[in-house]
């Protein structure tokens, strides 16, 4: 299939353009209006035409959103029939894609995706006294009126933002501002390059921690390049990981029922009850149009059905805020489980056989083993050439019997092909 666990994404070349079209035409076809949105990417703008024309081509009326963050344009898409987002998310500025949305925020369903890909091979164009048209429309207002109608500062706190030049730079620094925060905003211009790896990891933020303790910030909030990702800092400068700020989210929410994926610390499960799913935010809002309070991935995707189905990164960070204003996050996460998690990616030459060899149905659902005091899974990555272990236990020792045993797994999936993997 084209669609990753997120969309579409391809390093920019001719055929990412002329895809663009193609998308744009199928998924216009039955559905009208579309609203088309675009993150900071030097190739964004091209791939937003290119998406546009193919729908106007296909007789649509089109929103256009210019650069907005994508859970601004699936924000803006409860207007339409459906919506589309040029980006490549946390993925390096060579890349690009497509997320098509639903009007209730949530990315396309696997059915549907094998739906466009399907419509891909057909023609959807109507004559020209059925051409479609475009009309502005100010999402960037519509998102941040509708997160202020819902978060609400008990006292003014200073917040760290480093949006990464990314799409989260054109309505993160304002909206924390009218909440009532004080922003000391890095990076937070849209130059079409990221002065930082988009991903929002630790490793790729080394200078956050002592810029929150020399501003005496409450917190601080880091976007990735379309700011659907929302990851963060604590008011002592330590970067908190995603399984710590799900806990943290559902602890302040008071939610009892939370969708998680399989790659997530059971350590949630101390504090609600959980439903997991594969990874990939498409599963977990699917999971949740059904079941659940709220929903996260560790990577930093939040989702909070009363306010959208898509990842907010924007939401999250006015959250984030109010939470500091009220507590010491600190302290809040000093009190939480905490188990010891390993995560490591082996480069392999054919991920889908490797996983085949270990018994997985769908090579990027990976498999899971657990027992009482631990559990490693092995998946194959979405995005590039590799096989990825995440082992946790309760103890240091469990954790690195977890991951051996996934290790060994994966070595004897590489002789069951022969040494081919080697």
């Amino acid at each position: 299939m084209l669609f990753g666990s997120s969309g579409i994404r391809q390093e920019f070349g001719p055929g990412l353009v002329d895809l663009a079209l193609r998308i744009g035409a199928a998924a216009a076809d039955g559905a009208s209006p579309l609203v088309v949105g675009r993150d900071t990417r030097t190739t964004s703008e091209l791939l937003e035409h290119c998406v546009v024309a193919g729908m106007l081509s296909a007789g649509a009326a089109v929103y256009t959103c210019g650069i907005a963050p994508t859970p601004t344009v699936a924000y803006a898409t409860r207007r339409a029939d459906a919506g589309c987002m040029i980006t490549a998310s946390h993925n390096p500025e060579p890349y690009n894609g497509v997320k098509l949305l639903n009007p209730d925020g949530s990315s396309f369903t696997r059915r549907q995706q094998a739906a466009i890909e399907e419509a891909l091979e057909g023609t959807h164009r109507v004559g020209w006294e059925e051409q479609g048209h475009t009309s502005p429309i100010d999402a960037l207002d519509m998102h941040r009126d509708a997160i202020l109608g819902e978060i609400s500062l008990s006292r003014p706190v200073t917040v760290v933002l480093d949006c990464g030049n990314g799409a989260g730079s054109v309505i993160t620094p304002d909206l924390l501002s009218d909440a009532g925060a004080t922003v000391v905003g890095l990076n937070c211009n849209v130059s079409g390059r990221f002065a930082r790896p988009s991903e929002p990891l630790e490793a790729n933020l080394p200078y956050v921690g002592e810029i929150v303790r020399k501003r005496g910030a409450g917190c601080a909030v880091i976007h990735d390049g379309d700011a659907d990702r929302m990851m963060a800092f604590d008011e002592r400068g330590r970067y908190i990981d995603g399984d710590h700020l799900l806990m943290l989210f559902t602890a302040y929410l008071d939610h009892k029922r939370v969708v998680t994926t399989v790659d997530a610390s059971m350590a949630i499960e101390e504090v609600a009850e959980v439903r997991r799913t594969p990874v990939g935010d498409t599963f977990v809002s699917e999971e949740l149009l059904t079941w659940g309070d709220f929903g996260g991935e560790a990577s930093g995707s939040w989702i909070f059905p009363g306010h959208s189905y898509c990842p907010d990164g924007v939401y999250a960070a006015a959250l984030l805020c109010e939470i500091a204003s009220e507590w010491s996050i600190a302290e809040e996460l000093d009190r939480m489980p905490r188990y010891t998690l390993l995560r490591e990616s082996c480069r392999v030459a054919s991920p889908g056989e490797i996983m085949a060899a270990i018994g997985a149905d769908e090579p990027t659902h990976g498999v899971r083993f657990s027992d009482d005091d631990g559990w490693y899974l092995i998946r194959a990555s979405g995005t590039e050439p590799k096989v990825r272990i995440t082992a946790e236990g309760k103890t240091p020792e469990k954790a690195k019997e977890m991951l051996g045993a996934g290790h060994a797994a994966l070595a004897r999936a590489k002789r069951i092909l022969g040494g081919r993997e080697e």
